[in-house]
């Protein structure tokens, strides 16, 4: 069995979301063989030289934990977490991916995303991604001392929440041309993907398929969140935070 999910958006002041991550590694991802994070598994990743603070370090140990027990992990970047290197892998015993990552189960061929990349109606965003992911950039801002970047990034985080409520659902949400162009690329048929927000199993032309995980929070009313399974056989479900089976 393979799990995937994505968008915990983990940090200290959301203990339930870490409880709720921490019971998923302990009862359900010890039955998978491979488990996919699909990005924006931490709020923010300021670089790997904050893993030693407590709580990174306590996600850090349990991703370990499930890696020695013979799981294997793996992450491909959020657009929160996309400063995760090579020393928080090392840690975690997880393998990074890059952002578009192909699997192969019971011969289907299945894409995975973050899907921040897939936004192709937000210009701006889209602009700004162009320029963090840029080598020369991401070694610039890592050169800055620790407090500097958390400091950017919480301005940055601020910004962002505040732009949000001037733009659409449309807007922040995949346009299908981009969602054609990722399965034309990769000749998959179903597609996994994050980021949005809007979970739900989406019906394409020609029979592809297109999977969008939830983000987490067991405390809303009603709660949310919860991951894919894809079965030895085949066949992929959707789950609850109580491993219920969704439509």
């Amino acid at each position: 069995m393979i799990l995937l999910l994505s968008d915990l958006h983990l940090q200290p002041a959301q203990p339930a979301i870490t409880e709720a991550f921490h019971r998923f590694l302990r009862e359900q991802a010890p039955a998978a063989r491979q488990l996919y994070l699909l990005g924006d598994l931490f709020e923010y990743w300021a670089g790997d030289d904050d893993l030693q603070e407590p709580f990174h370090q306590q996600i850090v140990d349990a991703l370990r934990r499930l890696s020695d027990a013979g799981v294997e992990v793996f992450w491909i970047a959020g657009n929160r977490d996309f400063l995760v290197g090579s020393a928080f892998a090392a840690a975690a015993g997880l393998t990074l991916l890059p952002e578009t990552w192909v699997i192969e189960a019971a011969g289907q061929r299945i894409v995975l995303v973050h899907g921040d990349a897939q936004c192709t109606d937000d210009i701006k965003y889209m602009e700004f991604r162009a320029q963090v992911r840029q080598p020369a950039w991401q070694q610039q801002f890592l050169a800055m001392p620790l407090a500097q970047r958390k400091a950017i990034i919480a301005g940055l985080r601020e910004s962002s929440r505040q732009e949000h409520g001037n733009k659409t659902y449309e807007i922040m949400d995949v346009t299908p041309q981009a969602i054609r162009e990722v399965f034309e690329q990769t000749g998959a048929s179903v597609m996994i993907h994050g980021h949005t927000h809007r979970p739900a199993l989406h019906q394409l032309e020609g029979g592809l398929r297109r999977y969008v995980l939830p983000d987490w929070e067991p405390a809303s009313t009603p709660p949310r969140g919860g991951w894919i399974a894809i079965a030895d056989n085949g066949a992929i479900t959707r789950h609850a935070l109580d491993g219920a089976l969704l439509a």
